[in-house]
């Protein structure tokens, strides 16, 4: 059966170089070959694990902490790069678009070159972004353009997780990040930080602005779909705005099994969303490849779910 996996990353050499932070993680030797290499070790590792297509997104946190004068030239010239090397292997790559967010109308007019002279899928957004020393949320009004562009194209934008605000990871990790560095990223950070972002679109006002809005979530939803009955149950009380949290989060949200490879998780997903709107996506190299096409033989589906989920679903998301 064909795979599709959506949550691939890469690191475009010039992006990385100012990154000024790194975990430990992100030092590994054999991490940091697998992300720069976008030819013989990456294609020889996808046909190992039975991966057809990967769609290319720059590892977080992308252009995202960057000042709009640095991240808009920087920005276009790694969609200029990926788009060459999706050229190289063409059937093989695909590519989400790194955008300079701190630069709201910059950011959207480098979506639609990448997806209308590139031939991008969509764009990921990395986390919060730092406009004027502030770090926002991606639901600020001021990205809204952003949102717009995307809705025009009709292309979805992927929220994925970066490091939490430092005030946040004072407050709930640095306890505990001595023994355990992962408790600020993948292993509840990540999810803490990009639920919230999730929360906060469907509150905005945003999917009422633009009602064609599509987004997606990658690790089964960051929990949302677990959480969304709950949700939606307590915003309806006594002196809350009106708002249908669970129908919205339904009706413009995608999510992917980057990183969560849970039977009973992706059943309680499948419930909550349907399958139409859940995707296979590895998180790669972050996560190796052949656990994720191994679980998906095991999972309780048809095959014509499975081929949903492993294939038909981004086919028709992405218009591949």
């Amino acid at each position: 059966m064909k795979v599709i996996a959506l949550e691939e990353h890469y690191w475009d050499r010039e992006v990385a170089g100012h990154f000024t932070e790194r975990g430990p993680e992100m030092r590994i030797p054999a991490l940091q070959e697998r992300l720069f290499d976008l030819g013989a070790l990456r294609l020889k590792e996808m046909d190992e694990a039975g991966v057809d297509l990967q769609v290319l997104s720059h590892g977080a946190p992308a252009t995202q902490r960057l000042d709009a004068a640095t991240a808009v030239p920087l920005a276009r010239a790694a969609n200029d790069r990926l788009f060459q090397s999706i050229q190289q292997h063409k059937g093989r790559f695909e590519g989400f678009a790194v955008l300079p967010s701190a630069d709201p109308k910059a950011a959207a007019d480098e979506l639609e070159r990448a997806v209308t002279r590139l031939g991008f899928k969509g764009a990921m957004i990395h986390g919060l972004t730092t406009i004027d020393g502030k770090q926002l949320f991606i639901d600020d009004q001021r990205f809204w353009p952003i949102f717009e562009r995307a809705q025009k194209l009709d292309v979805p934008l992927y929220m994925h997780p970066a490091v939490p605000h430092k005030a946040v990871i004072e407050a709930y990790y640095r306890d505990y990040l001595e023994q355990f560095p992962g408790l600020m990223t993948a292993a509840w950070g990540f999810t803490v930080e990009t639920a919230t972002q999730g929360i906060r679109l469907v509150l905005s006002g945003v999917f009422e602005q633009y009602p064609g809005l599509k987004i997606i979530l990658g690790h089964l939803g960051e929990s949302l779909p677990f959480s969304a009955w709950r949700i939606d149950m307590a915003l309806g009380r006594q002196g809350n705005r009106k708002t249908s949290f669970r129908d919205t989060f339904r009706e413009h949200f995608w999510i992917t099994t980057s990183g969560n490879f849970s039977t009973p998780a992706l059943v309680c997903c499948m419930m909550e969303m349907g399958i139409d709107r859940i995707l296979f996506s590895i998180d790669y190299p972050f996560v190796p490849n052949p656990p994720g096409p191994k679980w998906m033989e095991t999972v309780p589906l048809s095959n014509e779910d499975k081929a949903k989920v492993l294939h038909r679903n981004a086919e028709r998301l992405l218009k591949l």
